[in-house]
């Protein structure tokens, strides 16, 4: 598992790659299994999802390798999704992107996760959505706390957007990465909300 870390501003994200698809042995192309936020004093270990990605992939910390971003090759197929993966990240911020077209791997969640994680990326760049709506556009209209909950269990943020989906009356409601993260995207897309 290849590892590395960028900024969106003054946020810092951490990046992580298989070096060929670990959950399938018909493939051998990487994928991406994070991109999630670090806080100020965080280093990638302490990320939100390491713990699990450890036990899902049936990995010890000596199978991860961090690599600086100014350090990868293009040559390796990883640390070029690394680098595709940043390059996409930049055009976001800049607003020459408004989706990310990125190889992920949504093995770690669970079926009904993975589904909702789905639904995310169909909403559009600028649209907010509660989630409420998300659940009815699963076809399941009372698992609203369940969307809600798949939402703080996805390890894409950013990539897949669940910063697009806030509460019923228009506030923010919450966000694993930070309220003032996602107040942040929502603006860069052009989105105001009530705080």
């Amino acid at each position: 598992m290849l590892v590395t870390t960028t900024k969106l501003q003054t946020y810092m994200l951490v990046l992580m790659v298989t070096e060929s698809d670990i959950s399938s042995a018909d493939e051998h192309e990487p994928k991406l299994v994070q991109v999630s936020w670090l806080s100020q004093d965080q280093w990638w270990t302490d990320s939100k999802s390491f713990t699990k990605l450890k036990k899902h992939y049936q990995l010890a910390d000596s199978d991860f390798k961090f690599i600086e971003k100014n350090s990868l090759s293009i040559d390796d197929p990883a640390q070029a999704l690394l680098i595709k993966t940043i390059k996409q990240i930049n055009e976001y911020a800049l607003d020459e992107r408004k989706d990310f077209d990125l190889p992920l791997d949504l093995t770690l969640g669970t079926e009904f996760q993975q589904q909702v994680w789905r639904a995310l990326q169909k909403i559009k760049h600028g649209e907010t959505i509660s989630y409420a709506t998300l659940a009815h556009r699963i076809g399941n209209p009372k698992a609203f706390r369940a969307v809600a909950n798949a939402n703080g269990n996805n390890p894409f943020s950013l990539v897949i957007p669940c910063h697009r989906v806030i509460a019923s009356d228009g506030r923010l409601g919450g966000y694993t990465g930070g309220l003032d993260k996602k107040e942040y995207l929502l603006a860069l897309e052009g989105v105001k909300c009530k705080i």
